[in-house]
């Protein structure tokens, strides 16, 4: 069961390391309306806001072994108030343990930022994994980094596996990442702008690249097939927020050749440089960013979902790849 389900990246992971969905949870229209152009949910379960659901709506969903939720991080992030319970989005975590309570799945595999496990001085995180012993799950728990799960973006979440009635056989983590990334993952996120109406404007870099003076044109380029500049050096870098300079910004604007993109996020926009021009990713390159196959963007761009909508749920994804080196490590016995 699919629980804040957002565009599906729990979904698509755990499908192709072998399981079946049976149903999904998603408050957002926009969301909805992208999850369900890329999967046949007809005959499913559909739930809207999970707070309607009522526990007699969850026994007859039956026999369910996984239970999954990307539960709302706002309430727990750095890049917000971080107001935890306190926030009705952090309260959103007691939904699914009362779903969990009632269904006994065999496992729980739910994700947030990594800032929940220094919330409140760690009473926050300590309450949640509490909760699960209370329901009787024996837990664990690793921070992941996607960018060393096949994507080039540095993104770090907590994931917490929850085993139902005491330590397994067989644990999940710790799991080591798959590959570093390298410029050439970067130039392959961001080589194919063009030629299918999806090119963004470009902004023109004037003056010292750390404080920026940008002027916007009217197309994009096309990152070049040689990212080598003729000194030698690497000409394609991330870039945040590129179509925001006055931005506040705590940390980097610019990532330096061969760094991962920044993390995606729901409001912030993201680019890339090439030497002399930044431009906009496009909103494929973030789902890319994420693990998700181009023709999900395509069927969401199809069914009418907006460039700022499919902005956001790329920003508030959970990435492909991470979750599927946890799924495949689930057991049938």
């Amino acid at each position: 069961m699919d629980l804040f389900a957002g565009i599906g990246g729990f979904r698509l992971a755990l499908e192709q390391a072998g399981h079946k969905c049976i149903g999904f949870c998603e408050i957002d229209k926009f969301a909805r309306q992208t999850y369900k152009a890329n999967f046949d949910t007809e005959g499913e379960v559909e739930w809207h806001d999970i707070t309607t659901v009522t526990d007699e709506d969850v026994r007859q969903l039956g026999s369910v072994d996984i239970i999954t939720g990307g539960f709302p991080c706002q309430a727990f992030s750095v890049a917000g108030k971080r107001g935890g319970f306190n926030d009705t989005r952090g309260t959103l975590f007691f939904e699914i343990a009362r779903i969990a309570r009632i269904l006994k799945p065999r496992y729980l595999l739910l994700e947030n930022v990594k800032g929940l496990l220094n919330h409140a001085g760690g009473d926050t995180f300590f309450t949640i994994l509490n909760t699960l012993a209370e329901l009787g799950y024996w837990w664990e728990y690793q921070v992941l980094n996607s960018k060393d799960f096949g994507v080039p973006q540095n993104r770090e979440r907590v994931f917490i596996v929850g085993h139902f009635g005491g330590k397994p056989r067989r644990e999940v983590f710790p799991i080591a990442g798959t590959s570093g990334q390298t410029i050439k993952q970067v130039r392959n996120i961001v080589d194919t702008v063009g030629g299918d109406g999806l090119e963004p404007k470009i902004m023109q870099l004037v003056g010292d690249r750390d404080k920026p003076s940008l002027s916007i044109k009217d197309h994009a380029f096309t990152i070049p097939a040689n990212p080598m500049s003729d000194r030698g050096q690497m000409v394609v870098q991330p870039v945040l927020t590129p179509d925001r300079e006055e931005k506040r910004q705590n940390g980097r604007r610019f990532k330096e050749p061969g760094e991962p993109m920044f993390t995606l996020t729901s409001q912030d926009r993201h680019g890339v440089y090439d030497g002399v021009r930044i431009r906009k990713l496009t909103p494929l390159e973030c789902f890319r960013l994420q693990g998700f196959p181009d023709e999900h963007f395509h069927r969401a761009k199809a069914a009418g979902v907006s460039d700022s909508q499919l902005y956001k749920q790329a920003g508030n994804a959970v990435t492909v790849n991470v979750v599927y080196e946890i799924a495949r490590r689930f057991q049938n016995d």
